[in-house]
């Protein structure tokens, strides 16, 4: 089984990318998704997150307040690691159970989405790594169009992550993004070619 880490910063594409993987065969772990799951509303993660925050960073139904909460984090780093020392090991405790419904499955490919695999240093425990790749001003206009995200605040979730030039360093595969969905599709496909030949 090739394990895949696959990365790229806020408003890259990267989850388009691992949707295609997905579609081709690929087993699917998502970071994102499991650091939304363990803080749903009554568990523990939540309650912690409550604890340090305060109540202002939920939702009137009492869920998290995601733009909220990043608005306090990403503006001051102690806040945010904090943040992270609450859901890290959660996710990394659910990663592992999915990692191991995976090798039951036999899956040929699995591939990780982790947004912040280059920033942790997470390199190393994936066989291959893939960074998707698009320039900032893209990424800036994607994400407020999008999301609805102020520019500015977009910049500041750019600037809280690794630079492209750090992100790339640390790839084995590189998926540029930065043109239409069928040229991405190529690139998708051109990347599970090379998955399939490193998964033997």
């Amino acid at each position: 089984m090739l394990k895949v880490g696959l990365t790229g910063g806020i408003g890259s594409g990267k989850s388009a990318v691992s949707s295609a993987l997905s579609d081709y065969g690929a087993v699917v772990i998502d970071a994102d998704a499991i650091a939304r799951e363990v803080v749903e509303p009554g568990t523990p993660g939540l309650a912690e997150v409550v604890a340090e925050f305060g109540e202002g960073v939920l939702t009137p139904e009492g869920r998290l307040d995601r733009p909220k909460l990043g608005e306090v984090v990403f503006a001051d780093e102690n806040r945010l690691a904090r943040l992270n020392e609450i859901v890290h090991p959660r996710v990394a405790e659910r990663s592992g159970q999915l990692m191991e419904q995976a090798l039951a499955s036999d899956a040929r490919v699995v591939v990780y989405d982790v947004p912040l695999l280059v920033e942790n240093g997470l390199e190393s425990l994936y066989d291959v790594v893939v960074v998707v790749d698009t320039p900032d001003r893209t990424r800036i206009e994607r994400v407020s169009r999008d999301r609805g995200m102020p520019r500015d605040q977009v910049r500041s979730r750019i600037a809280a992550q690794a630079d492209r030039e750090t992100r790339l360093a640390a790839a084995d595969f590189v998926v540029d993004n930065s043109g239409t969905r069928e040229e991405l599709a190529e690139r998708v496909a051109e990347l599970w070619r090379g998955l399939l030949e490193r998964a033997g």
